[in-house]
């Protein structure tokens, strides 16, 4: 599958895609990388990688970039915008929220703000949910979750990293069955 990943901030999830692509671990082929952000750090990475890439200020622009290169799967990797892909692209959005979904997920939750939710709620098992995108946050379906177990001692940053380590799996794993069961097979 030819992907577009498109992302706000340092690339790491972008570097794990890069690094399962090449380790032939995860399957598909980054197209191109697109940023909201004019100077975003996985903008500078993608190129030294070799990668297309763009910033982008809306959808409009996004969407033109990504009808250009072909792109079958949107990868949205720390995008932190709500992104309205072109119709014919509309069931094909992957994401990854760092919580299991249905909790602490939807509109203002997002990066540390979910971590720092779930400490204070004081949940023993938090994880990570990679799901297809529609047009209300968090709510398409869900291909894989991970689970990862929280001790009371946890400080905010403790549970992302323990999430963020769970992401590098969860998202190519989900990436891996996509590409073999067909994006339909989700969305029934």
């Amino acid at each position: 599958m030819k992907m577009a990943v498109l992302l706000s901030g340092s690339g790491r999830t972008l570097d794990n895609f890069h690094e399962r692509i090449a380790a032939g671990a995860m399957q598909g082929a980054i197209e191109v990388v697109i940023s909201n952000v004019r100077e975003a750090l996985g903008l500078k990475k993608a190129r030294d990688y070799g990668y297309p890439a763009f910033h982008a200020a809306d959808n409009a622009e996004i969407n033109g970039i990504i009808t250009g290169h072909g792109v079958e799967l949107v990868l949205l990797a720390g995008f932190l915008k709500l992104y309205e892909p072109p119709a014919q692209l509309r069931k094909n959005v992957l994401n990854i929220h760092p919580s299991l979904i249905p909790s602490f997920c939807g509109p203002g939750y997002y990066g540390m703000k979910v971590h720092r939710a779930v400490q204070a709620r004081g949940v023993k098992v938090s994880g990570c949910t990679v799901h297809f995108a529609n047009e209300v946050y968090d709510e398409g379906p869900i291909v894989v979750q991970k689970c990862v177990p929280l001790d009371e001692n946890d400080t905010p940053d403790d549970i992302a990293a323990r999430v963020f380590a769970a992401e590098c799996e969860a998202y190519p794993e989900a990436i891996n069955l996509v590409h073999d069961r067909g994006i339909d097979a989700f969305w029934r």
